[in-house]
């Protein structure tokens, strides 16, 4: 059975508080990422060099800062499904180059108790 989240062509959004700041169009998933073309919308460009850094990073092999980004991310941005149910874990990847990657999960992580 497939899921209907990850059909070619379905859009999912990016938002900052109420505001949608960018569209995620699938172009594909090899799970666990999905993979997007990015549109994005006014109030994106405040995160753009969040979302630099966090390449960075993962380029530099340097996890705790992309975990720190990632964290910064996750803090400030919502996702949502394309039938507009938020997203309860991600870890998404904006491009330079118009392209994302992310990774979720539909249900919150639950804290591990030592």
């Amino acid at each position: 059975m497939s899921d209907p989240n990850l059909t070619t062509g379905s859009i999912w959004r990016l938002h900052r508080g109420g505001q949608e700041i960018a569209r995620l169009t699938v172009t594909g998933a090899d799970m666990p990422w999905t993979y997007a073309r990015v549109h994005t919308l006014p109030g994106f460009d405040e995160f753009r060099p969040l979302f630099r850094e966090q390449e960075r990073a993962a380029d530099e092999e340097d996890w705790e800062r992309a975990d720190a980004c990632y964290a910064q991310i996750r803090s400030a941005l919502t996702l949502t499904f394309p039938d507009g149910r938020p997203v309860a874990e991600f870890m998404l990847d904006i491009h330079d180059d118009g392209t994302a990657g992310w990774r979720w999960h539909d249900e919150p992580f639950e804290a591990v108790n030592p």
